[in-house]
């Protein structure tokens, strides 16, 4: 297997992981066992390491990760989430090193408000994503949600704004994804920030 990124071994991508998701479980993004996070381990062949299905997201180790294929298959470890497909398409498609799924109430409510996109205009807060903070239209894509991974992710590439690392699922959370954890993390905060302030209808 080729290094990863940031050379993390899948322990230590564990302990990223699990970090990671205790801060989202904090804000309340990831209540009871939803959400998932991963991280890429390498590139060819894809590899990325998963948070375990079923665990409380507040209470993870750095033994609660799975590592995965680039269809999602465990290859290391106990069962993955059941999006960990998905994570890999995103992976393979964005060329992201980090995705977060998080089950937000501004993200399903903005996604029934508004089904054909959100639009963003004028707000600072669109540097975060890397945007004009003014005068650009940035829209972030909603997508209908299906149990099945191949057509959701079919749904996202169909959908996905280059200009935005972000899709929101209707009725189910929101998908993001950076360079690295970090910047993943980074990405999330801004576009619930941004949902939020939406959601507020100011």
């Amino acid at each position: 297997m080729t290094a990863g990124i940031g050379a993390l071994d899948l322990e230590e991508a564990g302990a990223v992981l699990a970090a990671e998701s205790a801060r989202f479980a904090s804000f309340g993004w990831m209540r009871g066992t939803s959400g998932n996070l991963s991280v890429v381990l390498s590139r060819d062949p894809l590899r990325l390491a998963v948070t375990a299905s079923g665990r409380d997201k507040g209470e993870l180790t750095a033994a609660d990760v799975v590592l995965v294929d680039g269809r999602g298959a465990a290859v290391q470890g106990g069962r993955p989430s059941a999006e960990a497909e998905l994570h890999a398409r995103v992976a393979a498609l964005t060329g992201a090193g980090a995705v977060v799924h998080v089950h937000t109430v501004a993200a399903v409510a903005m996604g029934c408000r508004a089904p054909g996109g959100i639009v963003f205009r004028d707000l600072e807060m669109l540097k975060g994503v890397g945007q004009p903070a003014h005068d650009v239209d940035v829209v972030l894509p909603v997508i209908a949600n299906s149990q099945d991974m191949t057509e959701l992710g079919d749904r996202l590439e169909a959908a996905r704004n280059p200009r935005m690392p972000a899709v929101v699922v209707a009725g189910h959370g929101l998908y993001v994804w950076g360079a690295d954890p970090r910047q993943a993390r980074h990405h999330t905060e801004v576009v619930e920030w941004l949902l939020e302030l939406e959601l507020a209808g100011t």
